[in-house]
């Protein structure tokens, strides 16, 4: 039976937003139990939010490359984005479009143009929670795919490959459950779709002439949503992206008995998200001691988490899209198609001592390079929002409760003591006392320095 408490609480919320306050805690503590703290806050259906700007609707031309045009408008698109992620409140919703970002990755870089990029990442919002088979049939026809794979220009007499490989290989099935032939025979039916203005569309003309085409087992006049439809009638396709979601929410090793269980759920919803993400929050198996704080913040949920933390209500996103790319996740530029691998990848020598100068940033003001920080810390009204602001030892165990989800032992939780305390003794601790800010901000910033807060 799954018990309903902070510790079980906590562990969710890290994996399903990216960090949280105390407020936000407490909020979801509201809700005494987790089927509606699911229902009602974390996999509920908000509106699609308003776009960037204006230049979203404009139709893509060259000028806007001429005109250096691109990089800015990039640049307020991912800033957008982070609003959204520091302002999700409990909702699943952009973890949601981030998982799905990765999963059909598609690079900036390539595509060029961000009204395609901000379309796409619109279309994985929409997706969420939402109908995974019928996502997969309309990213087969998103504008920004068919330029990344190629398939803006492929030809039923000469198609490209990349899209049909790439749906089998890693968006619906995994290596080993098709056959080169049924690439081949799959981008041919996959052809005969263009990119025109913000929207694609189908040019028979472009399209295959054969009467049929064998593809996985099965022979017939396929188009892109019935070739779709029967790639989803294959076992591994609901055990693929079973896995997925189990290794970004759970642990990066699947465990193969549960994903078989995961799977059978996805398929009795046909494939809609939503059922399937409460039957794993709801399990025994997401809560299990051995999972919780064996996650690797990915630079994402570090950037965003540190801030909704320290409640910086209007943290420097320059100074987050910058560091992102230091830290090897950029928005919009994961790394190959493939997308980014996460899990030990994300630190290494170099990037542990950068995460720890942009967790320095938000306290100091300065980058590791001292570039001024907009937006950083008070210091003083942040440890006042503590009931424990005035009791040292007790505010210690509070913030480390909140921040770090890996237990600490008590040499180090001493340390940290003695850090807030700075050669005072806890009998003359007091926020209103001369140098108190600067106190607060070395405890801070030693705590968010711990190995252990790189854990989720």
């Amino acid at each position: 039976m799954l018990t309903w408490n902070t510790t079980h609480v906590s562990h969710l919320l890290s994996r399903v937003l990216f960090g949280y306050s105390k407020s936000d805690l407490e909020r979801a503590m509201g809700y005494g139990n987790f089927n509606d703290l699911l229902d009602l806050a974390i996999l509920k259906d908000i509106s699609i939010p308003a776009p960037p700007d204006t230049w979203v609707d404009l139709v893509p031309e060259q000028a806007q490359l001429d005109k250096n045009l691109v990089g800015p408008w990039f640049l307020q698109l991912t800033k957008w984005w982070y609003s959204r992620m520091l302002g999700e409140s409990l909702s699943m919703q952009e973890k949601m479009v981030l998982f799905l970002h990765n999963h059909f990755s598609n690079e900036r870089q390539k595509v060029n143009y961000p009204q395609y990029v901000y379309k796409q990442n619109q279309l994985l919002r929409n997706y969420a929670f939402g109908d995974f088979k019928q996502l997969v049939k309309d990213i087969s026809i998103d504008p920004s795919m068919l330029i990344y794979l190629d398939g803006n220009n492929s030809r039923g007499t000469a198609p490209n490959e990349n899209y049909a490989r790439e749906v089998m290989e890693l968006f619906t099935l995994g290596i080993g459950n098709y056959t080169e032939t049924d690439i081949k025979q799959a981008a041919r039916v996959f052809s005969g779709w263009q990119v025109r203005g913000l929207i694609s569309v189908f040019d028979a003309t472009r399209w295959y002439k054969e009467a049929s085409l064998s593809v996985l087992g099965k022979t017939a006049k396929f188009d892109n949503n019935s070739l779709i439809d029967h790639i989803f009638t294959q076992t591994a396709a609901s055990e693929f992206i079973c896995r997925k979601i189990y290794k970004e929410f759970v642990y990066y090793k699947a465990d193969e008995v549960f994903v078989k269980k995961m799977a059978a759920v996805l398929r009795q919803n046909n494939f809609v998200l939503k059922p399937l993400l409460k039957f794993l929050f709801t399990s025994e198996e997401f809560y299990k001691p051995e999972i919780m704080a064996a996650k690797i913040k990915s630079p994402t949920e570090l950037i965003v988490g540190s801030a909704k933390q320290l409640e910086l209500k209007n943290p420097d996103l320059q100074n987050w899209y910058d560091m992102a790319i230091i830290l090897q996740m950029q928005l919009f530029q994961p790394p190959n198609v493939a997308g980014w691998e996460g899990q030990r990848d994300w630190i290494s020598s170099t990037t542990y001592s950068y995460r720890a100068g942009f967790t320095d940033s938000l306290l100091s003001g300065k980058r590791y390079n001292g570039v001024t920080v907009t937006g950083k810390l008070d210091p003083i009204a942040f440890a006042r929002l503590s009931s424990n602001a005035e009791k040292p030892k007790e505010f210690v165990e509070e913030m480390v409760k909140l921040f770090i989800r890996f237990p600490l032992t008590e040499a180090r939780k001493s340390f940290l003591l003695e850090v807030l305390l700075d050669g005072t003794i806890a009998a003359n601790w007091s926020t209103y006392t001369p140098n108190a800010d600067a106190r607060i901000n070395k405890f801070l910033k030693a705590m968010m320095r711990l190995p252990e807060y790189q854990l989720a």
